[in-house]
């Protein structure tokens, strides 16, 4: 049945979608877990597999470079305000 469900899906959205939930997994022991949304939202699916790449491993100075500016976007810094996170940690 799952393999039905997901035939009916675009390819892209499935690889967009776990790109996400991976880039979650590295994002999360850098800034809390409040943070971690707001960043995955407001990232492009690009960033999100740029992030992913770090899956399993201590977050890069790359990889925190991008979450630094990823966090720095007035859409994610609003979600942050929204969310009650004063400050991401990095």
């Amino acid at each position: 049945m799952a393999a039905l469900l997901l035939a009916g899906c675009d390819p892209q959205v499935v690889a967009d979608k776990v790109a996400a939930r991976t880039a979650e997994a590295v994002i999360a022991p850098v800034v809390g877990d409040q943070a971690t949304r707001c960043i995955v939202d407001n990232a492009s699916p690009a960033e999100l597999r740029a992030l992913a790449v770090d899956v399993g491993v201590e977050a890069g100075t790359t990889t925190l470079a991008n979450i630094r500016a990823i966090a720095a976007r007035p859409a994610t810094l609003a979600c942050l305000a929204a969310a009650g996170v004063a400050q991401v940690p990095i």
